[in-house]
């Protein structure tokens, strides 16, 4: 997205721009005040010892604004950043960077509802994909899906370990209908580009290997599920296991294909926005 408007400033130019507000014995900007600086920009809050400190609401110039707490002029605490493209984070803030618990709701209606690291994704978190209503459920590492999780689709739902955004290793599909199928998605990684380069570029497809169709369990995501899949090749006694014949794994290579990871909108682009609040 555009910076227009948001232009670095040196921090020992904290006091230039016109200021409308109390002052302290220093002369410094000192409790509630107003500052218009000089690109256009806007504070409108509480200030300490010259620093805006406390709540307030910083407007840009090209529409987007912080509504929210701030801490020796950074962001900091709770609060409300509102974008041009109109998306929206609420949460918590440490030195100007999304950190805690927060809720971003992105241009296209997406939502990420869970906790943050250095404006990153990190922790427990809930993605929603407003276009169909799925959604991952479980961990995340610095931006990306990672470790136990599970997709939740209309009428089924996948549980098992992702990597770098992608279902990794030993897993399963359940089905609404009361059924399952144990499996495992294998990475694989396919070299693509001309024979010229030195270098060819490479990209990681995933392919889902099931195994077989059981009644519903109550093995957990991820980490029970770790080779706790039923042994393809082993049937324990009173146990009925359907055979995966050609027609039921072709339907499941769809809904495989659909559960793969969409691809969700990066933060990164607001991150030098949200960054560059002007020293005034």
């Amino acid at each position: 997205m555009s910076d227009v408007g948001s232009e670095d400033f040196d921090d020992e130019q904290g006091n230039i721009g016109e200021y409308d507000g109390d002052r302290n014995e220093a002369g410094e900007r000192h409790g509630v005040g107003k500052a218009v600086l000089p690109n256009g920009d806007t504070y409108q809050g509480q200030y300490e010892n010259g620093k805006r400190s406390g709540q307030g609401t910083y407007r840009f110039k090209n529409g987007a604004r912080y509504v929210g707490e701030y801490y020796m002029n950074r962001k900091h605490g709770q609060g409300t950043f509102y974008y041009p493209d109109g998306s929206k984070y609420e949460g918590g803030w440490v030195e100007d960077q999304r950190q805690g618990h927060g809720i971003y709701t992105y241009a296209n209606g997406d939502t990420y509802d869970g906790e943050w690291m250095r404006h990153l994704r990190h922790g427990q978190g809930v993605y929603t994909y407003h276009d169909t209503d799925s959604k991952y459920v479980g961990t995340w590492v610095m931006g990306k899906m990672e470790s136990s999780g599970e997709f939740i689709h209309l009428n089924h739902k996948y549980q098992g370990n992702f990597l770098n955004n992608n279902p990794s290793g030993p897993g399963k599909y359940v089905f609404d209908i009361g059924c399952e199928q144990h499996g495992e998605f294998i990475q694989l990684d396919q070299d693509s580009g001309d024979g010229d380069e030195e270098e060819p570029i490479s990209t990681t497809v995933v392919k889902w290997q099931p195994m077989l169709i059981t009644g519903i369990t109550l093995l957990g995501p991820a980490k029970d599920q770790k080779h706790s899949s039923p042994d393809p090749g082993k049937v324990e006694e009173g146990e009925k296991v359907e055979a995966v014949d050609p027609e039921e794994k072709t339907l499941t290579e769809e809904q495989t294909a659909r559960a793969k990871t969409p691809t969700t909108p990066e933060t990164g682009t607001n991150k030098q926005l949200e960054l560059e609040d002007k020293q005034d």
